[in-house]
């Protein structure tokens, strides 16, 4: 009998058992759900001991699972049927799974050459996934294959492109390829998983051959973690910022004891497992996750090494907030999320010393805190292991995200200077463009959809192919706010859609980033949003407001501009009109720069 896959157990990989996940599938509680998802599975493998293990793994995450299994094997006769039980079953995500086992059979008996299989097997994937999406909003998950452990030709398999081994490969990268044009048809990267976990352990040919089984059961729930990681990050539960102790975690020693030439820190030899685990957060910081520190040490002292030490390779410019004393560092870590406005489920807190991560476990509720290995050269496998950073986007704002937190640091410094609120507001020089929705802009579109919570009225989670659905629609106004200011530019900031009804325009999303709270943003969009509904001849805007555990700061935000409360359920969900002749318009210091949101030709429904 084989042995169960020999990885380096984590917190969380210690819960991936099948049978307990299976056992607890019949436990689940509906009500400890704070949101449900619908997921629709479609395999060529067997997927009935797989929709259990997704369920419960989904549950974890505070989702309710409702799964649509697909008949085996029936992916074609599923979507090319407009009365399939895919399309009567309206999913928010279809899991596509295929399995290497199927794959190899259709290879080898192949009439043609492998180069041209690889390019039949790539169209008819992409040609499933346009047939899914003409036909749904949904996000689509689509797996990659593992690599089979056939080697026909040895270590030659690399280099011929006739091998199945090559074949598999090219048709990774070549899938991978044509996702990257399709915003909503994200990765489901079983390779990797199968590699971390080891092929030997993967393949068990025997229940593939009676049951066609896609891996063996114990690696099953790998498979629906990484579902799972992929479909959450998709619904917005992102880790946005890291948070870094420094003493034994970034370096090794004590600053103030060693000083600088005591710690250890070096490109090689001593220190270079610090050294590795730091280009490891700044590449990460360069896709846009924020680094801050919270140290005990005297600030003087923690500033040291990013100030002075040769071989440190984050700078004080990749930290977006520098918290060094000697308080509680969960009050300090409470600190970091409220000057970066962030909430405490998008943090991860990594400290080498086990009590303070107990302590921060315990008072900091919510927060990430992984375990890590005594041994600092294996930091960055524990943390990676833990895919804690998995995302769907990566724009153009996510690699300059820390210079605008530090460029909002140096405004709240300036603000304090000036006699008002207003004249700080006027010296900031700020402009704004304010666009319908365009193909470039899409992806951050998409992603602020995804992930704002605080300042969003309905929380509305469209996925990149709704947003182009809607920029298409014509029914629909959908906008974008981006805001610069002399300090720095602020990027894509706001997200307005709204919809032109018979007798009114509806404001079906309106949502911002908190980065720029009181700066006037809102107050300008609300000026263009009933100019636009005059132009349109509209006698009013109708607005509502979703309550969520998150939004409460939004709760009245229609009131202050004079809408009138006309209903609210027992939930708090409240509905609201503004006379657009009643309308006085907000005052505001910004500044319009390009205003391509012209609504002739938009269509009255």
């Amino acid at each position: 009998m084989q042995q169960q896959p020999s990885v380096n157990p984590t917190t969380e990989d210690l819960s991936l058992d099948y049978r307990a996940l299976v056992a607890a599938s019949r436990r689940l509680d509906p009500a400890k759900a704070a949101r449900k998802v619908k997921v629709a599975l479609l395999s060529d493998a067997a997927t009935q001991r797989f929709v259990p293990v997704l369920r419960t793994l989904f549950h974890r995450q505070g989702v309710e699972a409702e799964i649509y299994e697909a008949p085996f094997d029936g992916l074609e006769l599923e979507i090319y049927n407009p009365a399939s039980g895919l399309y009567q079953f309206k999913p928010d995500f279809v899991v596509v799974l295929n399995s290497v086992q199927a794959l190899r059979a259709n290879f080898l008996k192949r009439p043609g050459d492998s180069i041209s299989f690889v390019e039949e097997t790539v169209a008819r994937m992409a040609k499933i996934w346009d047939v899914i999406q003409s036909h749904l909003t949904a996000t689509l998950i689509q797996s990659n294959f593992v690599l089979p452990y056939e080697r026909f030709f040895g270590n030659f398999d690399h280099k011929t492109p006739e091998s199945f081994y090559a074949a598999v490969g090219a048709i990774n990268s070549k899938m991978t390829e044509a996702s990257r044009s399709r915003g909503s048809v994200l990765v489901n990267d079983v390779e990797s998983v199968a590699s971390w976990l080891g092929r030997r352990f993967w393949f068990e040919e025997r229940f593939w051959d009676s049951a066609k089984y896609f891996c063996s059961l114990e690696c099953l729930p790998y498979v629906g973690k990484n579902i799972v990681d992929v479909a959450m990050a998709s619904l917005g539960r992102v880790i946005k910022c890291i948070v870094l102790d420094l003493d034994n975690t970034l370096w090794g020693g004590v600053i103030g004891d060693d000083g600088i030439d005591g710690i250890q820190l070096s490109a090689h030899g001593d220190g270079e497992a610090f050294y590795r685990f730091q280009l490891y957060l700044r590449e990460l910081r360069r896709r846009g996750v924020l680094l801050a520190v919270c140290s005990k040490n005297e600030k003087a002292n923690a500033l040291l090494p990013f100030e002075k030490h040769p071989e440190m390779v984050l700078k004080l410019e990749d930290i977006a907030m520098f918290v060094a004393n000697w308080n509680d560092k969960a009050d300090n870590i409470r600190q970091i999320r409220e000057v970066l406005n962030i909430g405490i489920d998008s943090m991860v807190f990594l400290d080498d010393n086990p009590f303070e991560r107990n302590l921060v476990r315990e008072l900091v509720p919510g927060i990430t805190v992984p375990e890590l290995p005594e041994d600092p050269a294996d930091y960055v496998r524990a943390v990676s292991e833990l895919n804690l950073f998995e995302t769907t986007t990566f724009s153009a704002e996510d690699s300059k995200r820390t210079e605008m937190y530090r460029a909002e640091a140096q405004r709240r410094e300036e603000q304090a200077s000036f006699g008002s609120v207003d004249d700080f507001l006027q010296s900031l020089e700020m402009r704004m463009t304010v666009a319908r929705f365009d193909s470039f802009h899409l992806p951050r579109i998409s992603q602020l959809m995804q992930r704002s919570n605080q300042f969003n009225v309905t929380t509305r989670r469209l996925s990149e192919v709704e947003c182009k659905s809607l920029m298409e629609d014509q029914r629909w106004l959908p906008l974008y706010a981006k805001l610069a200011d002399r300090l720095s530019d602020h990027g894509l900031i706001s997200v307005v859609t709204l919809e032109a009804r018979e007798d009114s325009l509806a404001i079906r999303d309106w949502l911002m980033s908190c980065r720029v709270l009181v700066r006037g943003v809102e107050q300008f969009m609300m000026n263009r949003t009933v100019e636009h509904a005059k132009k349109l001849g509209l006698p009013r805007v109708t607005a509502e407001f979703i309550p969520t555990a998150k939004n409460g700061m939004v709760k009245d935000f229609f009131q202050q501009f004079g809408f009138a409360k006309v209903e609210e359920d027992g939930s708090g969900h409240s509905r609201w009109v503004l006379e657009t002749d009643a309308y006085q318009p907000a005052r505001t210091f910004i500044q319009p720069v390009v205003e391509a949101t012209e609504v002739e030709g938009l269509t009255v429904s």
